[in-house]
């Protein structure tokens, strides 16, 4: 309930100061995000089965993007990422604690966004891939991956870029790490600026 209001916080926020914003169509632009990162596991041997627990880590997201943006509808984006992310202490499911799934890694890679170039909200989507350089734990009873390393990730998001010309953003965003057997879903509020 108290993320919900966040949310929505934030979306009123954004809605206020929109008509601040500078367009985000063709040209150079950098976006700075702020948001809130849970991490999961997606793996399950026997769906339904007793073993099937639901452990997530959750914590700070932070991103830079540089933005090229090539049409009013299509941009390339490569961008840097740092995830931090903790278990609550009191999680204690099926009386083991050691159960959980966090990430806490720097990812960099590009994406691809496709935006309706609509004034105040226009919807997008965005996909790519990129690496993860971290620390990956992803334990439940049928994973057992705990591990400093460079991964793979898949980037997929969708959302709104708000405001007269489009420079607040709010989305949701999935990371995908195929070798740790996790995902990190992210909430996050974005703003624009260009420089050029």
């Amino acid at each position: 309930m108290t993320l919900t209001l966040r949310y929505f916080g934030a979306i009123i926020l954004a809605s206020l100061f929109s008509s601040y914003s500078q367009a985000q169509t063709t040209g150079k632009f950098i976006k700075a995000s702020i948001g809130y990162g849970s991490s999961a596991s997606y793996y399950i041997e026997d769906y339904g089965s007793q073993d099937e627990v639901d452990v997530m880590g959750g914590g700070l997201y932070l991103q830079g993007e540089y933005v090229i943006g090539l049409k009013s509808w299509l941009s390339i984006r490569p961008y840097a990422i740092a995830i931090f992310e903790s278990v609550d202490k009191d999680q204690n499911i099926q009386n083991q604690p050691q159960y959980k799934v966090t990430t806490n890694a720097f990812l960099m890679g590009g994406k691809i966004r496709i935006c309706a170039p609509i004034p105040w909200v226009a919807p997008f989507i965005e996909g790519g891939i990129g690496t993860s350089i971290g620390k990956f734990e992803t334990f439940t009873p049928n994973v057992n991956f705990n591990k400093s390393t460079i991964l793979m990730h898949i980037p997929f998001s969708v959302g709104l870029a708000i405001g007269r010309k489009n420079s607040l953003e709010i989305g949701i965003s999935g990371y995908f790490h195929p070798a740790a057997k996790q995902s990190t879903a992210i909430f996050a509020v974005g703003y624009t600026f260009p420089i050029d």
